[in-house]
């Protein structure tokens, strides 16, 4: 199987194009699934305080035997702890639950802008970083306007936008936003949750190039230049999910899934929460 490529961020540091997510996977499985993606060849893993499962990715890196600088790992503060000392609080607890000295990329969950206090989070995300406990800084979930607004009172561009993506929902806006500054866009709900998997040119695309219609977004995903991470506790999907570096879209086919948009959402606007 072909090596996973690698993102350059913007402030130097690089990415796993293609990760291993860990989100609704019960904290008593998280270590054995995160093992599993290790062995299969993932070195990216995603998770969150709001996942309640981090102590569990840091003893399935610990159990997989790589060294803690082969493993790129994400992690992000929720949304009701917004704010600079609770942000604070929170990337000590998830250093601690991790078990680890320092975070790959910590990234705010969601803006909140009803609660307004996401460039006070941003503040903290900037310290941990300037205390080198985080490698990268990033954000999830941030429209071009929540954007706008961190660039205007920081001294620091995100290195990551992780947003819900996939082909009912590509986020054109976004991505073009995020490219013109540096900023890498990364999926989550790549898949739609598995309900994008039944579309008929999925199907037909998968048949064409002999692989499934997971392969075929995963691979839209890299060709779009995403991060991308998939999420599954099936050790076969897991691999499979990995496997999609041994065919290539071609127009044809990257113009039959744009047109699948339909700008549905499988989470919450962004400005809708908090």
């Amino acid at each position: 199987m072909a090596s996973i490529p690698e993102l350059t961020l913007n402030d130097g540091n690089s990415i796993p194009q293609l990760g291993f997510g860990v989100y609704k996977i019960p904290e008593a499985e998280t270590a054995d699934a995160v093992v599993a993606a290790l062995e299969a060849g993932y070195r990216h893993v995603d998770t969150a305080a709001f996942y309640a499962n981090e102590h569990g990715v840091g003893e399935g890196v610990r159990r997989s035997g790589l060294d803690r600088s082969e493993v790129f790992v994400t992690s992000k503060v929720w949304w009701t702890d917004n704010g600079y000392d609770s942000t604070l609080r929170s990337f000590d607890r998830s250093l601690e639950l991790l078990g680890f000295d320092t975070i790959d990329l910590f990234l705010i969950h969601w803006p909140a802008p009803k609660s307004d206090r996401y460039v006070e989070t941003w503040r903290a995300l900037e310290r941990v970083r300037d205390e080198g406990r985080a490698r990268s800084i990033g954000v999830a979930n941030f429209h071009t306007h929540h954007l706008d607004r961190l660039a205007r009172e920081s001294g620091t561009v995100p290195a990551v936008n992780q947003v819900e993506l996939h082909p009912w929902l590509p986020q054109e806006e976004v991505r073009a936003y995020d490219a013109a500054r540096g900023i890498v866009t990364e999926a989550w709900s790549p898949l739609a949750r598995g309900r994008i998997l039944g579309d008929p040119t999925l199907a037909r695309l998968a048949d064409k190039h002999g692989v499934t219609p997971a392969q075929v977004v995963i691979r839209w995903q890299l060709q779009l230049g995403n991060v991308v991470i998939p999420k599954s506790t099936s050790p076969e999907r897991i691999r499979s999910n990995l496997d999609v570096f041994g065919f290539v879209l071609d127009a044809e086919d990257l113009a039959a899934i744009a047109a699948l948009e339909s700008g549905e959402r499988t989470g919450k606007d962004p400005d809708d929460l908090g």
